[in-house]
């Protein structure tokens, strides 16, 4: 056998979203904190599940293409499609239909939306088997542009207000930049402007009185 097919109900889920940390800084997934992060465990469960009713008796140890559909039940809030491909192959590999989630050596992921079934459908095809064969094609007439904002928890910030410097300990940190002499300046130095959209150090600021 190889090919398999697995459908999953539910909205996907990301793994990274369902983290915590023990006292050493490692990342752990609880199963039975009685919490909300529990709910990640017991989607993997379910997908190992859901593999194994499927597809009774199918085990694929080779190279694998996969192509991966996703169906979100909203378009504005959902994870990243990217991050859940992990979450996904996690579970398909708990559940013994591959032997290691290594083996997908080609995938291609497409996203839908499907307010009353939200879902997955993953299907899986044995190198020795079939091949893939994909194209990208201008249209003939332009569709609906899909326009994205930046995340909700990221702060817009001047692009000439802020640089990325790296410290000897090759610890990435953003300091300030003066708006006249473009050099960096510490908080303590810096003197803001026009209601903090203009950064000056001390040194500039003087200059100009």
């Amino acid at each position: 056998m190889s090919y398999a097919k697995v459908i999953v109900k539910g909205s996907p889920i990301s793994k990274s979203n369902f983290k915590l940390f023990n006292m050493n800084g490692r990342a752990i997934l609880p199963y039975n904190s009685g919490k909300y992060h529990d709910r990640y465990a017991l989607y993997e469960e379910e997908i190992a599940y859901e593999c194994r009713v499927q597809n009774p008796g199918i085990v694929l140890s080779e190279a694998l293409i996969a192509v991966l559909k996703v169906f979100y039940k909203s378009k504005k809030r959902h994870p990243d499609t990217n991050n859940i491909t992990k979450s996904i192959f996690d579970g398909v590999e708990k559940s013994g239909l591959i032997v290691n989630d290594a083996q997908v050596r080609r995938l291609i992921i497409e996203e839908f939306y499907d307010e009353k079934n939200p879902r997955f459908e993953l299907e899986l095809f044995g190198e020795s088997t079939y091949k893939m064969n994909y194209s990208i094609e201008k249209r003939d007439i332009k569709d609906e542009t899909i326009e994205y904002n930046p995340p909700s928890n990221s702060k817009t910030k001047n692009p000439n207000q802020l640089k990325k410097v790296t410290s000897p300990k090759s610890v990435s940190k953003e300091v300030l930049c003066c708006e006249i002499c473009q050099r960096s300046v510490s908080k303590e130095n810096a003197i803001s402007a026009n209601k903090g959209k203009t950064i000056l150090c001390k040194k500039c600021f003087k200059k100009l009185f």
